[in-house]
């Protein structure tokens, strides 16, 4: 007979299984993005979530950014200004954004 421990463990190990499961996840995802993603207006979150190419260190990036220079962007092509962003990935990121 299996000491109680091992449900416990079992329990735990399922449940941590289960919320790793893409599907199960209550981040956002493509149906919940609105694009093209405004530059000027996104978090942090909608940034890394919503904008393929970028991950939450380009995301807090482009919001640093955005607070240093006025809070705002002039225009998309600005982007490559982002410190870690140059200008192939800006060019990649373009479809996605708006100001």
């Amino acid at each position: 007979m299996k000491r109680p421990q091992s449900y416990v463990r079992a329990a735990v190990a399922a449940l941590a299984i289960a919320v790793s499961i893409p599907s199960l996840s209550f981040a956002a995802d493509a149906s919940t993005c609105v694009k093209p993603v405004n530059l000027n207006k996104a978090d942090v979150t909608i940034l890394s979530e919503c904008v393929t190419g970028l991950g939450p260190k380009k995301a807090e990036a482009i919001v640093a950014y955005r607070t240093e220079h006025d809070g705002k962007f002039k225009s998309v092509d600005e982007i490559a200004s982002v410190k870690g962003i140059g200008p192939k990935r800006a060019e990649k990121l373009k479809s996605q954004l708006i100001v």
